[in-house]
């Protein structure tokens, strides 16, 4: 993969046009080098990513979108985390699947696709052969998804609004809507049909993540109808309720509760009611901080 796109990146949507070889940051705030926070089993994801054995997780600081409500604040906007070489990459990749990880989860990865293609080739040529999954915001460019065709097998992309003013309000982002979803459909272009093993961990495929969010179900279902609409049960749809208010937000004083059980349970409902039958829910106590992982290196 040649690293020189990264003179004048336009990987993701913003078109930053830096150049990230000579030092510069654009809206991400990353350079060409890569930084990682954590690479370890992670347990919390989706039952058919994480199963029994745990998820490879590899959480990439930086992001591209910038959500004020983001859980991984430290990482995404602080750029906690280790600087490491694509070789060193290759090896972490290699060091989870010999943990028994049953896939590579890159977590934020789209402003280091470049690196990532070739930490997979390094990895592949010596052994990597557990599937891996893309998990991001769903703020991705169609053109940037395409150079990782065949290097992904499961996409996990979020698909957090429909409404223009609620992307620009909460994320900074006008027009999340018209590009989270040209990115939807190359991703299931990429995928195809889900296809599981035989412990039911997914091996190809798409699940859409959506976080609901305090006081703004009516744009949740309308995120919910979008994608039935469109895509039926061709995906597998996770709907959220772990919504966390880590800060108090003094600009945006609805996100500071968590997400009401009836708001919740009318989502769902509604899901059901629309005719989804592949779909994950969360129960229990999954808006705790407990949930979000110590961004401390481990596995860096």
């Amino acid at each position: 993969m040649d690293l020189s796109s990264l003179k004048d990146c336009t990987l993701c949507p913003r078109e930053c046009h830096v150049d990230r070889t000579a030092g510069k940051k654009g809206y991400c705030k990353a350079t060409d080098e890569l930084i990682v926070a954590r690479a370890a089993l992670h347990m919390w994801e989706e039952p058919c990513i994480s199963g029994e054995e745990g998820s490879g997780t590899v959480f990439f600081s930086g992001c591209s979108l910038g959500c004020v409500y983001c859980q991984n604040h430290n990482i995404s906007k602080g750029l906690a985390g280790k600087k490491i070489t694509i070789q060193r990459l290759s090896e972490i990749f290699l060091e989870l699947q010999g943990r028994g990880a049953n896939n590579i989860n890159l977590v934020t990865p789209s402003h280091y696709v470049p690196q990532i293609i070739e930490a997979l080739n390094i990895s592949r040529r010596k052994g990597l052969a557990v599937p891996v999954v893309y998990n991001s915001s769903g703020y991705e460019k169609a053109e940037t998804l395409k150079l990782l065709e065949g290097y992904v097998d499961v996409y996990l992309p979020d698909f957090k609004y429909m409404s223009d003013t609620l992307a620009e309000k909460y994320s900074n982002c006008r027009n999340y809507f018209a590009v989270a979803s040209k990115a939807l459909e190359e991703m299931v272009r990429q995928a195809g049909e889900a296809s599981f093993d035989g412990r039911g961990i997914m091996q190809r495929g798409v699940i859409v993540r959506h976080l609901a969010l305090p006081g703004n179900l009516e744009d949740s279902k309308r995120v919910i109808k979008y994608l039935y609409d469109t895509y039926g049960n061709r995906i597998y749809y996770s709907i959220m309720n772990q919504y966390t208010p880590i800060a108090k937000h003094a600009a945006y004083p609805e996100l500071n509760r968590k997400l009401g059980e009836e708001e919740y349970r009318e989502l769902v409902d509604y899901a059901v009611e629309l005719g989804i039958e592949n779909g994950f829910v969360q129960e229990g106590e999954t808006a705790l901080e407990s949930f979000i992982p110590e961004f401390d290196g481990e596995g860096v």
